[in-house]
């Protein structure tokens, strides 16, 4: 079964791989290995052909358990140890293009970003029809059991951005690949997502340029070299 999973994510994860010739922007997060669940986030830029360190070092915290490949821009290895699944408890490892940044109030920024509200949900149940989307369940027909709201109490969605993993908001999602996975605040390791402080996230959400084609590249750093070398 292991096996027949990790097939499909390397499929899925070629027919989605896109040109990053355009990107001038990463977003860089490593860790010492596969098990860690506190890493380093990096922001770099492209000047004159080469990619150059933005501002400090950040730590941020992923999953409880981790890392394991995810599905975006990369190949994943065909005998991979660790793959991302739904309910790991691991934060996606590849390279990912971002999506909107986001919060509960407007905020200026020169990057796409929405205001979420307590009725948008990010389903991840993977037998939904919405499985790994982000939806207004006012306006949808809910088949979904599980999901996360986008708005609560706790404020860790105050600002964050959602990043591309498996393909969300969009056709294709592979079921049990794992969904709704964002850069947010929190201060403790997660089920999947990276996070950090507000004041980190709101540094991040300013500094992106849509123009500039960010990507976020995620893993252990010997992975991450690897992916590295990979881009333009």
């Amino acid at each position: 079964m292991r096996n027949i999973l990790v097939l499909t994510v390397w499929i899925w994860s070629v027919a989605y791989a896109a040109s990053t010739n355009d990107t001038r922007q990463l977003v860089v997060v490593t860790t010492e290995g596969w098990n860690d669940n506190v890493g380093v986030l990096q922001r770099y830029e492209k000047a004159a052909k080469r990619w150059r360190k933005v501002g400090d070092a950040v730590t941020v915290k992923l999953g409880r358990n981790g890392l394991g490949w995810g599905v975006g821009l990369h190949r994943v290895p065909v005998n991979a140890r660790y793959v991302k699944k739904e309910g790991d408890g691991r934060s996606p490892a590849g390279i990912f293009s971002l999506k909107q940044a986001f919060g509960y109030a407007p905020f200026e920024a020169n990057y796409p970003y929405k205001i979420y509200k307590e009725s948008d949900h990010c389903v991840d149940d993977p037998h939904s029809k919405f499985y790994n989307k982000i939806v207004d369940s006012t306006v949808v027909a809910r088949d979904y059991r599980s999901f996360e709201p986008m708005k609560f109490s706790k404020n860790y969605y105050k600002y964050g951005i959602v990043v591309n993993h498996n393909h969300i908001d969009e056709a294709g999602a592979v079921p049990g690949a794992g969904s709704c996975i964002f850069l947010h605040i929190k201060d403790i390791p997660t089920a999947g997502c990276t996070v950090t402080d507000e004041k980190e996230i709101k540094k991040l959400i300013r500094w992106l340029d849509a123009a500039k084609h960010p990507l976020l590249v995620q893993g252990p750093e010997k992975v991450v070299k690897k992916l590295m070398r990979s881009l333009p």
